[in-house]
């Protein structure tokens, strides 16, 4: 395993030009989408893929998972403490918007996970990495839907903008701002897929559920939205905050159908003490 990494390794290196001060991608990863290339990193965690590490940038890898040192060094260390043939990764869904690609994941990595991605492209090569990861339930939620499953079929591209301010207003309007009478601007009736692991269908869900952390004293506080990214009918929004009074990033992907939202995943992450980060990026660094 170790020589793998090292030889996956070398051949990032290798893809660098002596002398050039800009690093771009190598002649024949030109014609690769981003969105391939994103993926094809994931993969390579569980097969060990030498091609898909020259789908970034040596030189320039700026990590936001604050478990992970920075650059490539960094990557190739975590790769080094997987127990040997435990990695799984399955992209269930992927999407790029300008020099973004984000990905929602089902992994094996250190145990069962659920994860986004998000990866910067500079000239054909990734720069940088953000990510939320959670521990996969072994249950469906009460309305019997998991976290991965779903659509995944890309349609309404020339709605992107129009359903990418939706979800921003949604997010700081309802999440942010807390303006509850709001929400039937947002959605069709109680028409409302969801797949957190303890919400049910329906608006009329996701209220009961906020109910009833309230009164367990545990409160749930979008302080600021980072980003809204998307392709389509399908819309990423990247959030801090605070969860049962602990220092939390909020993933949120929303699927919007007809100028409404019709269906949402998550992944929420308890953003570690500073004390115990690998690299000094910050959680939500540069977005």
């Amino acid at each position: 395993m170790e020589k793998k990494i090292s030889l996956t390794l070398a051949a990032a290196l290798f893809s660098v030009t002596a002398c050039t001060s800009a690093v771009t991608a190598p002649e024949g990863n030109m014609g690769i989408s981003n969105k391939d290339k994103a993926v094809a990193v994931l993969n390579s965690i569980e097969t060990g893929d030498q091609q898909a590490v020259t789908y970034i940038n040596p030189l320039q890898y700026t990590q936001h998972n604050l478990a992970v040192a920075d650059g490539l060094a960094g990557f190739g260390a975590v790769l080094q403490a997987l127990p040997k043939n435990s990695a799984k990764v399955n992209v269930v869904r992927a999407f790029a918007d300008g020099d973004y690609v984000f990905t929602h994941t089902d992994y094996n990595f250190f145990g069962p996970k659920v994860g986004f991605d998000l990866f910067r492209f500079e000239n054909g090569l990734i720069v940088e990495h953000w990510d939320n990861l959670a521990v996969k339930s072994e249950l469906p939620n009460p309305s019997g839907r998991t976290q991965l499953d779903g659509p995944a079929e890309i349609t309404d591209l020339d709605k992107t903008e129009e359903n990418k301010a939706l979800v921003a207003d949604f997010v700081d309007t309802i999440l942010v701002k807390g303006e509850f009478d709001k929400l039937s601007n947002y959605f069709d009736g109680d028409n409302y897929l969801q797949h957190n692991t303890a919400i049910a269908d329906g608006v009329s869900g996701l209220g009961s559920a906020l109910a009833a952390m309230a009164e367990q004293g545990i409160t749930m506080v979008y302080s600021k939205n980072h980003i809204v990214l998307g392709e389509g009918n399908f819309v990423l929004s990247i959030s801090e905050g605070t969860f049962a009074g602990e220092a939390t990033s909020f993933y949120d992907l929303f699927r919007v159908e007809n100028g409404k939202i019709a269906e949402h995943w998550d992944v929420i992450e308890t953003i570690a003490p500073k004390e115990q980060w690998k690299n000094n990026n910050g959680k939500f660094g540069n977005l």
